[in-house]
């Protein structure tokens, strides 16, 4: 997944000084309901429809608006990642070898409109997801008996032998074309979120779908406001999937400046801002609201993709030599300092799921990265007999991207190479360094996770089948196919099912083989930095949701 905006528009040679992550067992105990939390970010973040939408500012309110059949845990520390029985009653056994999950639907919920929740609702959503294209039904629920055909033709999709309800039982079945050891963490993001079967086959823009969260859209106006209140037929089922609200009401207001904002939080007038503080307001924060800011790491990545189909990167002995040549100590001051980020140079960011500390690429290999090792960079581009060549650099026009790509220039030129740096508009730069049309050789990006598998790092992003020539959506930027990789992964996955330890080894083992082909140089993992106001309360960071907006009150 990838931000809507980067989450650090820094500037060189600044850093956080004295913030602490704040403890949630620190703050009130126990809050009332009631109040109206403001809440404030630069734009909007496009569509409200949750099939489509695919940024982490919406999924973040998605995830009290709309449920799927199961969800994420929404707590505090690491059991954020579990997956709970949402709009199920439970999480289903697997059976079939793995190919077959059958849930049976909690009875008695309702839409925001006042209509049950049935199994003809959860069809129809599934359905809908490929109606109307959405953004991962190529990648995440393509694995459904049926997809190929609802994706050759999303109209009439039907999820033909992949999707059955049994009325008479209350249960909705769902059969794969193969093992997936992660299909409940797939369909338990925004993106599988239950609908009324009455909702469009488009997509729903600025006009809210009603949704069973303990919240509801009211309005929704992108150049101004979205207002959501409480939804009115929303009764707790299960406190660790979807845990009433304590706000009456969040106001979400676009436009104000970073500059603004922070100064609203400041006051009080607002309560938290989506967007990064400015970097001129660090120390402030740091020092005079130490106690009103957290700082937490994030499963994510900064990098850089090399298009292993074009020269020079075509040859892995450059590859490997960009790995090693980049000071990643140097980019992480270009990002904000220490207090922001660590320099990083495996795919699987740390704390996730199959991760085990891993950098060949420096100049003491082992778990963790030291210093650049230029001598032996030299050496490998010299046996590839490419220096000379001309190399363009593709950034985002924002202040971190572009000093990034400045950086790598220098790199770059010193390895021998003729370099240059174009910076994109934010808006197209991910759309552009996707699609082979463009020739892009070598970009900076970012990804952030959408589940909590090693999968969402490695298959989504360097598998054959993510790689899509020509296509603006192929977010396996390398164009990475390696088809005994590809098989490891297979084997992984499939492992997983009958032995989520052993599947977990080999999924360290993927890891270790991706970064060894370096089809990128991963940079570094961010930190995210919070400023709430003093009135608020409870700030609760979950691993997948990020804030958990429902669980704050205001005094």
């Amino acid at each position: 997944m990838r931000p809507h905006k980067a989450l650090a528009a820094l500037i060189p040679g600044l850093a956080l000084l004295g913030m602490t992550m704040m403890s949630p067992a620190a703050l009130a105990a126990e809050g009332k309901p009631g109040g109206t939390l403001r809440l404030l970010a630069n734009a909007a973040a496009g569509t409200a429809d949750p099939h489509i939408n695919y940024t982490l500012q919406y999924f973040q309110l998605n995830y009290i608006l709309y449920d799927g059949l199961v969800t994420y845990k929404k707590a505090g520390d690491k059991t954020g990642f579990e997956v709970v029985a949402d709009l199920a009653e439970s999480l289903p056994k697997v059976e079939n070898g793995g190919k077959t999950y059958v849930f049976k639907l909690r009875k008695g919920i309702k839409f925001a409109d006042g209509s049950d929740v049935t199994s003809k609702d959860v069809v129809a959503s599934f359905q809908r997801m490929f109606k109307i294209s959405g953004p991962t039904t190529g990648t995440l629920y393509n694995g459904i008996v049926g997809a190929d055909a609802c994706l050759k033709t999303p109209a009439t999709c039907t999820l033909d032998g992949g999707l059955s309800v049994d009325d008479a039982a209350g249960t909705i079945t769902f059969n794969l074309t193969q093992p997936d050891a992660e299909f409940l963490q797939k369909i338990a993001i925004p993106h599988a979120s239950i609908l009324p079967a009455s909702a469009p086959l488009k997509d729903a823009g600025t006009d809210p779908i009603p949704g069973t969260g303990p919240y509801m859209i009211a309005s929704y106006d992108p150049n101004k406001l979205m207002k959501i209140v409480r939804n009115p037929y929303f009764k707790e089922w299960s406190k660790e999937a979807q845990p009433a609200g304590y706000p009456d009401e969040v106001d979400y207001e676009f436009g104000l400046t970073d500059e603004a904002a922070v100064t609203a939080v400041q006051n009080g007038q607002a309560d938290w801002m989506f967007d990064p503080p400015p970097a001129d307001r660090l120390a402030e924060l740091g020092t005079k609201y130490a106690k009103q800011v957290s700082v937490h790491p994030l499963t994510a990545m900064w990098y850089a993709p090399m298009n292993t189909n074009l020269a020079p990167f075509n040859d892995i002995r450059v590859r490997q030599a960009v790995n090693l040549a980049v000071d990643r100590a140097a980019i992480v001051k270009l990002f904000g300092g220490g207090n922001l980020a660590q320099p990083a140079c495996q795919i699987l960011p740390p704390d996730f799921p199959s991760y085990k500390p891993y950098c060949p690429f420096t100049a003491n290999p082992g778990e963790k990265w030291s210093a650049p090792d230029m001598a032996k960079a030299k050496q490998l581009v010299t046996e590839s007999g490419t220096a000379g060549q001309e190399v363009t650099i593709i950034t985002e026009d924002t202040t971190v991207s572009k000093a990034i790509g400045v950086y790598l220039q220098d790199v770059l030129n010193q390895l021998g190479y003729k370099t240059s740096v174009k910076p994109i508009s934010q808006n197209i730069q991910f759309t552009y360094i996707q699609n082979t049309n463009n020739k892009v050789q070598i970009s900076i990006s970012q990804w952030f996770q959408d589940y909590p598998a090693p999968s969402d790092f490695l298959d989504v992003l360097f598998s054959c089948a993510s790689f899509t020539p020509g296509s603006d959506a192929s977010v396996n930027i390398s164009g990475f196919c390696d088809k005994s990789i590809d098989a490891s992964m297979a084997e992984a996955e499939t492992t997983t099912i009958a032995d989520p330890a052993k599947g977990a080894e080999l999924w360290t083992a993927v890891d270790k083989a991706v970064t060894d082909k370096a089809p990128v140089a991963v940079l570094f993992t961010p930190k995210r930095v919070d400023v709430v106001s003093s009135r608020l309360k409870n700030f609760t960071f979950s691993p997948q949701f990020y804030w958990i907006i429902s669980q704050s009150w205001v005094e």
